[in-house]
């Protein structure tokens, strides 16, 4: 059996007034006013990603 390494590497950008979080896989979520909901989504999407969500 091989073990899966796969690494989501998440980052949060901004626009203007938005916030973006996108991942090294290529997902992006959702603009957020809130920054801190950006980096949520984020965190969200890479504990979901590696299987711990």
């Amino acid at each position: 059996m091989h073990a899966q390494a796969s690494s989501h590497t998440t980052t949060t950008t901004e626009r203007g007034s938005f916030a973006l979080a996108r991942c090294s896989c290529g997902w992006t979520g959702p603009a957020r006013r809130s920054r801190d909901r950006a980096r949520a989504d984020a965190s969200d999407h890479a504990e979901t990603a590696n299987g711990n969500g």
